[in-house]
């Protein structure tokens, strides 16, 4: 994690993934852990992926290790033992949060259900915001054409810069008359 100084111009941080620890199940794992650490899907092994974090993240981040006293190497939310935070933890405590910040409808709704919608909401949120689909794409850690294929339809918030483009680029030339 780069997280840049607090008096700084640029409030952005950047995550370094380099592995995946998936929630499999004890029965799925050759250690029986619960959690099974992989090479990042679809990825060399070995490969990293950086993922650009908002200036909001960067100063809850930033207090977050101030408070906890973490250091270089800690897991930056652990569980009881010190280890991975547990997925039912995660769970819950999205859950709580959803339904302190939501009105009941949505809350009931299936929007954000999931930790995981955020990344469709995200995604879908930085495409129609006309980010180039090759840098979603490498914030997600997806290739393009898996991007463009699950998110063929955003866009839609971009359409009237494409409008005025056309538009400056000229109207037809006038048919000669025929006679």
């Amino acid at each position: 994690m780069t997280l840049s100084g607090p008096d700084t111009g640029d409030q952005w941080c950047e995550l370094l993934i380099h592995t995946a620890t998936p929630e499999v199940g004890k029965q799925w794992t050759d250690t029986g852990e619960i959690h099974e650490e992989c090479d990042l899907k679809g990825r060399a092994e070995g490969e990293t992926r950086t993922v650009l974090g908002h200036p909001a993240l960067t100063r809850i981040l930033r207090q977050h290790i101030e408070d906890e006293q973490l250091q270089p190497g800690d897991l930056p939310f652990r569980g009881e033992t010190g280890g991975i935070l547990a997925g039912s933890v995660i769970r819950r405590a999205w859950r709580s949060a959803r339904k302190a910040v939501l009105p009941l409808h949505v809350f009931e709704s299936p929007t954000g259900k999931r930790v995981y919608d955020n990344r469709h909401t995200c995604l879908t949120e930085w495409l129609n915001d006309g980010i180039p689909p090759a840098r979603v794409a490498e914030w997600a850690g997806n290739g393009v054409p898996v991007l463009l294929a699950t998110y063929a339809r955003c866009g839609g918030g971009q359409l009237a810069d494409p409008k005025r483009r056309l538009e400056a680029a000229g109207d037809l030339p006038e048919l000669p008359e025929v006679d």
